[in-house]
């Protein structure tokens, strides 16, 4: 469990913790420096296991986590979040897309990455160089299905 500074989205420092593979513990903790210098707003950084019952599915659900044991949705696959080797940013105003699907479901009017709100991620934006100079890879590129929160060391 990593503890972070991060500027929340009324321009105030917050605490947070992010669970994360040892392994890239160091890294992260400098794309968070990062994005804390750039200013970027991050809404809340909480463990999975630290929310309240039923936040994940709450409308407006914008927390930033790490660690997650689950598998990936419609699969029996372990997702990256399983081995603590991605990262949610900001899910509500990064949606994942798939076709007509979007998670949250109320996060359609962000699938317009043209809007310019703030904590939105966008292909060059601090948020995205930060990973790249790690090695991470951002969702937002993949071609079938787009996850604008989603960073991962594997690409997956």
């Amino acid at each position: 469990m990593i503890e972070l500074t991060h500027i929340d989205f009324d321009g105030e420092a917050r605490q947070g913790s992010i669970v994360i593979a040892t392994a890239q513990a160091v890294a992260v903790v400098d794309v968070f420096h990062q994005l804390y210098d750039s200013g970027y707003p991050i809404e809340s950084i909480i463990p999975i296991g630290q929310l309240p019952p039923g936040a994940e599915d709450a409308p407006g659900y914008t927390n930033t986590s790490g660690f997650h044991c689950r598998v990936v949705a419609g699969t029996t696959r372990w997702s990256e979040h399983a081995r603590g080797l991605a990262i949610d940013i900001n899910p509500h105003l990064n949606p994942f897309v798939r076709g007509d699907e979007i998670w949250p479901p109320e996060a359609g009017a962000y699938v317009d990455r043209s809007l310019g709100v703030p904590g939105m991620i966008n292909e060059g934006d601090v948020v995205v160089s930060a990973f790249d100079s790690i090695g991470w890879d951002w969702g937002g590129r993949w071609r079938t299905l787009k996850d604008y929160h989603h960073f991962s060391s594997s690409g997956r």
